[in-house]
């Protein structure tokens, strides 16, 4: 009786210390975290150019994965950092975030003037980097760095695209043979404006477009009367334009102002992805204006995406709209970085944990080299794979991405190519009742 006794007594004993040990276990993996830090331009320029509103989608997506559990047992744990519009800035708070914070890890970026330097210094430092947006061919072009990873689209890709629409329409919607056409080429004349400039220039050359002009001024430049002046010299039929804002502003009103006429203009991102702001500083002369830049995710049909993406597509629209209440037309820019942080969170961070064993920079680097997302596998639309070690490059650039050209009619954005995705038959060119109409 006594032995049972005992032995009753040490069942006890051992059950307690295992519930004891498993709530203590279940704390631990409770308070699991990854810490990320969050780049953005919260103010100065870039901020109403886009950054904002990139840094908004960033936030929707971060909040949805922390509202459904975190990943594999890690809550998210961002850490917001203002870059102020400024490279130096951008630099001193990554290093900061990494030294201080002892972050993880770093997700965001808008500016590329931003990116190109804070991506080398953060390899460095062996740090992983997850660009959700800046997109120069600079950033990442024969650098070979081995921890920054890019699933946007490049610069070279917005250049090349309008290029190759204008190569498909020209004849068929403006009665001009496309060697004839007279392409003029303006850009903000960083790293962002230089490399799709750039891709701009190799298309329209190898379609033997005729170049009037190719010229580049500083975003932050008081007045472009100068550049509008040398435009109306060059007569040119199409201008394609790479800027922020509100150096777009600027150039639109001195257009307007000094009689600059031509038939289509072509803008590429940053700060012409900005939709409501541009109607409420340009008006309805924004009308027939395209874009390029990645599909808004509101405008992609849900059924040709993979299964559940849809619901998320909805999630973002709704934190959107509550974020910004009577906002009219869904920027791109918040779809754009909530569907590249959503492949972070929902494809590489989860491969990491479990095959990898961890959170650690080299661990999400094998994750991501091993990212293979097929078409309507994202938010976006398109897949994401990444070039294995030494076969680019542009190591760390998903070479799956892909934008589309919109235009703008009537505050409403519709896609206008490729011929596939098209929501409307494109308007060119700009009709009579545009003050820049040639």
């Amino acid at each position: 009786m006594r032995s049972l006794a005992m032995t009753r007594r040490l069942i006890v004993g051992l059950a307690a210390v295992f519930v004891a040990f498993a709530m203590t276990a279940g704390a631990q993996a409770a308070g699991k975290t990854i810490k990320i830090g969050v780049i953005y331009d919260y103010t100065g320029p870039l901020a109403g150019g886009g950054s904002d509103l990139q840094a908004l989608g960033a936030k929707i997506m971060i909040d949805h994965i922390n509202s459904q559990g975190g990943v594999e047992g890690y809550m998210i744990e961002p850490i917001y950092a203002d870059a102020q519009s400024k490279p130096e800035v951008a630099i001193n708070e990554a290093v900061r975030l990494i030294e201080q914070e002892k972050v993880d890890m770093l997700l965001g970026f808008y500016s590329s003037a931003q990116c190109v330097p804070v991506a080398a210094k953060v390899d460095s430092l062996k740090k992983f980097m997850w660009i959700t947006t800046c997109i120069s061919p600079a950033v990442l072009k024969g650098r070979n760095l081995k921890y920054v990873f890019r699933p946007q689209v490049h610069g070279a890709m917005f250049g090349e695209l309008s290029v190759d629409f204008l190569n498909s329409n020209a004849q068929s919607k403006m009665g001009i043979d496309p060697k004839k056409l007279r392409v003029a080429i303006i850009h903000e004349d960083g790293p962002y404006g230089s490399g799709v400039a750039g891709g701009n220039e190799a298309a329209a050359k190898k379609f033997g477009m005729n170049l009037v002009l190719k010229e580049g001024y500083s975003a932050t430049a008081p007045d472009l009367s100068s550049l509008v002046t040398k435009l109306k010299r060059k007569r040119p039929d199409v201008i394609l334009h790479t800027g922020y804002n509100p150096d777009i502003s600027l150039f639109l009103r001195q257009s307007k102002e000094q009689g600059l006429r031509f038939k289509a203009l072509i803008g590429h991102g940053a700060g012409y992805g900005v939709v409501d702001k541009l109607y409420d500083t340009i008006g309805n002369d924004i009308d027939h204006v395209f874009n390029v830049d990645p599909v808004s995710i509101w405008l992609l049909d849900p059924n040709s995406l993979a299964p559940g993406l849809a619901a998320v597509t909805k999630k973002v629209g709704d934190e959107y709209e509550k974020a910004k209440p009577g906002v009219t037309v869904k920027s791109a820019h918040v779809g754009m970085a909530a569907s590249n942080a959503h492949v972070f969170f929902s494809d590489v961070l989860p491969r990491a944990i479990k095959k990898y064993g961890g959170i650690d920079a080299e661990s999400l680097r094998k994750a991501a080299l091993e990212t293979d997302i097929a078409e309507g596998g994202t938010l976006l639309g398109f897949g994401v794979k990444f070039p294995g070690a030494g076969k680019s490059d542009m190591m760390g650039q998903n070479t799956r991405a892909s934008p589309v050209v919109m235009q703008y009619v009537g505050r409403k954005v519709y896609i206008a190519w490729p011929k596939a995705l098209q929501t409307i038959d494109p308007i060119l060119p700009l009709p009579k009742s545009s003050p820049y109409a040639k």
